[in-house]
């Protein structure tokens, strides 16, 4: 799996957890929500690091706790 998509899912998943729409997930992290979109329909092959951090920020986690899955863990080196 590659990392976009491990970001992808993990931002959906979060917001199923939640019960929370994209555009709420936007408005809580004071993002616009074309952010979201393009990290989630693969415009945004590599999203910044701060849009990440803001996303955890809007949901009151750490970003470890936004890496810290199995599917993270699981992801092949970028460099071999």
């Amino acid at each position: 799996m590659e990392t976009v998509v491990a970001v992808k899912n993990r931002i959906l998943q979060l917001c199923d957890e939640r019960k929370m729409s994209i555009n709420k997930l936007a408005t809580v992290c004071a993002l616009p929500p074309s952010s979201i979109k393009n990290i989630l329909y693969g415009k945004s092959n590599n999203p910044k690091l701060l849009t990440i951090k803001m996303i955890c920020d809007g949901l009151d986690i750490t970003l470890g706790d936004f890496f810290s899955t199995p599917e993270f863990d699981a992801l092949e080196q970028e460099i071999k």
